[in-house]
């Protein structure tokens, strides 16, 4: 029985160990490569440490015509505004769908949510032609509106939780003169904190690293965020895989550093979901 576990052990962590050098390996290539020279990527094997380390792709990318700082600006005020709408509205409207009684709250909710169904690249015409028509082509409203007011993912998970917690507690604060808003904000937002963080990462993750929408609505380059900044360097300089490859290690370094932030909350949530 020992050897047995053992073995199953050993299976599970080798299993666990190559799963991890297959995710990691893509982004420790894309920071190697972001640190060689164009002659050091041309000359060397893929995966030899760069040697000397140099700066210069980063540098550049800062420097005459490609100046970073306009699209990082443009997609951390994108982020900004996505993260309160869709916070806000979300929290909302999961609360009077999971407590507040009125007529046709399960048919409307199930009827929000069905649109999980549709793929993204189905709204992007009929979008398209309504900012266009209302003249927010290539503004930074229209890099927002279609998005910040709640997503039927975010509603859902929320829903689910609110749903979840102890209808005592409610009572409680509603015997004691709490209103809608009072108990919302005081009660079922802290006791949902692990929840509403890993929702966070998950909203700043997807418009931080949104293409599709921001290259269609917003061509100018004074509108252009990272991923989009970032495909036009490579379609301009296809050869110059380092530059490339610094922009992306730059548009990576955040999301990086903000799950490290949030990783505790997120643990949490991941574990009262499986209780």
């Amino acid at each position: 029985m020992k050897r047995q576990h053992w073995f199953a052990n050993l299976l599970t962590y080798t299993f666990l160990l190559a799963s991890a050098i297959m995710v990691i390996a893509p982004f420790l290539f894309s920071v190697m490569t972001a640190l060689k020279t164009p002659r050091q990527f041309a000359t060397q094997p893929p995966l030899t440490p760069p040697d000397p380390i140099t700066t210069e792709n980063f540098t550049a990318l800062f420097t005459g015509s490609h100046n970073f700082w306009v699209p990082i600006a443009v997609t951390a005020q994108v982020v900004i505004v996505m993260v309160v709408g869709q916070m806000f509205s979300s929290i909302l409207a999961a609360y009077a769908f999971a407590t507040l009684k009125f007529p046709g709250r399960d048919a409307l909710f199930w009827i929000y949510l069905s649109t999980l169904m549709v793929p993204a690249v189905v709204t992007i015409i009929p979008l398209y032609v309504m900012m266009t028509e209302v003249g927010l082509k290539n503004t930074f409203w229209a890099l927002v509106i279609p998005f910040m007011f709640g997503s039927p993912y975010a509603i859902f998970l929320l829903r689910e939780n609110f749903r979840s917690m102890p209808s005592e507690i409610l009572d409680a604060a509603k015997l004691d003169g709490a209103g809608i808003l009072r108990r919302l904000w005081h009660i079922v937002v802290p006791m949902n904190k692990p929840i509403l963080a890993t929702l966070l990462l998950i909203t700043v993750v997807t418009h931080w690293n949104n293409f599709m929408w921001p290259k269609v609505i917003a061509p100018r380059k004074e509108w252009h965020v990272l991923t989009v900044a970032t495909s036009a360097l490579q379609t301009q300089y296809s050869s110059n895989w380092t530059l490339v490859m610094a922009a992306t290690t730059l548009a990576l370094a955040p999301l990086v550093v903000l799950f490290l932030i949030f990783q505790r909350h997120i643990t949490r949530s991941i574990g009262v979901g499986l209780k």
